[in-house]
């Protein structure tokens, strides 16, 4: 019996400092109040044509199984994000707006049309491009970014496959020499390639200067691939239109190296990029729109999607799943935990309040929440939703597992406390199993709820005197 209690005794202690050790790791951060709010905005591209801000992941390694950046993307009217690819995997929310989404698949060039409510992923490694296509209207985008395979250099790195001044080519950093050499041209067709842009990654395309750009996004898809690697040419010719003919057929010489030049970087170097071991298929994958799916909840408070690997397959690659909810004003999802992944969430619309519990049963976090707000919830951790009595609450989001994440509602019509009644329950909360049956069965509502808003000002958890000052939509989504 007394080796028993000691082993009781010593499993306790482990319990409390596990708990103590889970808290304390969490109690680090700077500000303790905003623990679970993104706040750590800046942004990572800025023109006159658009810009693109990350909210940047942070939390304990032992804690956050895996971490993803939020980025927000906005682009004004008929502008292009340039060529380029990156070092991480990209999961792309079109939010508002149309776009022509351009990418290497298999070494040829494919081009998906995005609309509102379409998802899809952009592989690390994988050349791609957006245009603003939409008539009228800026486009906005809200990504997850995934820093597994990212070299280390900030949230990720861009490869720019074109540029000049600004932004640099990944060609810009070797010697004249060596491009004199590769290329096969004078070093004033060097300086005059590797500096005509300045505008930025993000371009205008009425703009004079991005003209090749525009002439590019009109052709037709199995002659785009040639006419990237062509642009340099039709460029090269309107620099020589004033040389002297004399030399009219060096020049067309030299010129023609820089499409053999083309030809290996664009072409080759791009298939490299895109591994062909990774589960390709022949056909590019199709587009998964969240807004067409049919809810996986609905009530008259509200509803819930969840799109995960087997409902689309790129995700499995990405090990990323997405979910969209909308509760009704005065509605509430009630407490629940993921037991799979950690989630990642953005207020789309309306305004609310979420609450997250520690392990140890006391308040992590209690804010208002509104449009433009980015929060997280670790994997495991108790948490609920609640909308204003006058407004809804939609929020949209990622989750770190593209398996099927299946949430634990702890109360409610199908909850594990309805589901473990019995007098085990009742003996855990210190009561009869009649009161504990009445408790539990009390609730006839399932996942989302009525909230009582009267209640508001009665509330008997312990309240911080200020309200945590979050990173609003002004700062964060840019529209």
């Amino acid at each position: 019996m007394g080796n028993r209690n000691s082993l009781l005794f010593f499993i306790l202690v482990l319990m409390c400092h596990g708990v103590t050790l889970t808290m304390g790791l969490w109690r680090k951060h700077d500000d303790v109040e905003t623990m679970f709010l993104m706040k750590n905005s800046k942004s990572v591209v800025k023109t006159d044509a658009g810009e693109m801000r990350v909210l940047e992941s942070y939390g304990d390694a032992k804690l956050m199984e895996r971490r993803l950046h939020i980025g927000f993307i906005s682009m004004e009217l008929r502008s292009l994000f340039v060529p380029q690819y990156i070092d991480s995997s990209f999961i792309i929310f079109l939010h508002e707006g149309e776009a022509k989404l351009g990418f290497m698949y298999r070494g040829k060039l494919a081009e998906r049309t995005l609309k509102m409510g379409d998802v899809y992923r952009i592989p690390a490694g994988s050349a791609f491009y957006l245009v603003n296509i939409g008539e009228g209207q800026k486009l906005h985008i809200i990504c997850s970014i995934d820093p597994s395979e990212a070299v280390g250099v900030g949230t990720f790195q861009s490869f720019y496959l074109g540029g000049g001044a600004n932004p640099a080519s990944v060609l810009s950093g070797f010697g004249t020499d060596i491009l004199e050499a590769a290329f096969n041209v004078s070093a004033e067709e060097v300086r005059k390639m590797f500096t005509r842009q300045h505008e930025g990654p993000i371009v205008n395309l009425d703009q004079q200067d991005t003209g090749l750009w525009s002439k590019f996004l009109q052709l037709k898809d199995e002659d785009k691939l040639q006419h990237l690697k062509g642009m340099v040419l039709d460029q090269q010719e309107e620099d020589f239109d004033d040389e002297d003919n004399d030399g009219q057929e060096e020049e067309k010489q030299r010129v023609w190296s820089w499409r053999k030049l083309l030809d290996s970087v664009v072409c080759d170097e791009l298939k490299k990029a895109w591994n062909p071991n990774k589960g390709m298929g022949k056909k590019p994958p199709h587009i998964c729109n969240l807004y067409d799916r049919a809810p996986d909840f609905i009530n008259s408070h509200g509803w819930s999607v969840a799109v995960d690997g087997s409902d689309y397959s790129p995700l499995k690659m990405s090990g990323v799943g997405i979910y969209h909810v909308n509760l009704s004003a005065g509605a509430m999802m009630t407490p629940h935990m993921n037991p799979m992944a950690t989630e990642y969430g953005i207020v789309l619309r309306g305004s609310g309040r979420i609450q997250i519990v520690f392990p140890n049963g006391t308040n992590a976090m209690d804010a208002e929440i509104k449009e433009g707000d980015v929060f997280f919830i670790p994997r495991y951790f108790p948490f609920c939703q609640i909308a204003s009595k006058d407004q809804p609450l939609e929020f949209f989001g990622f989750t770190t597992s593209a398996s099927k994440n299946r949430p634990q509602f702890l109360v409610g019509a199908t909850s594990l406390m309805r589901t473990m009644m019995g007098p085990e329950l009742a003996a855990a909360f210190g009561v009869s199993e009649e009161t504990m049956r009445h408790m539990v069965d009390a609730q006839h509502e399932d996942v989302i709820l009525p909230y009582p808003h009267h209640q508001d000002h009665n509330k008997e958890v312990v309240e911080v005197d200020t309200i945590p000052k979050l990173i609003r939509n002004a700062m964060v989504l840019g529209w």
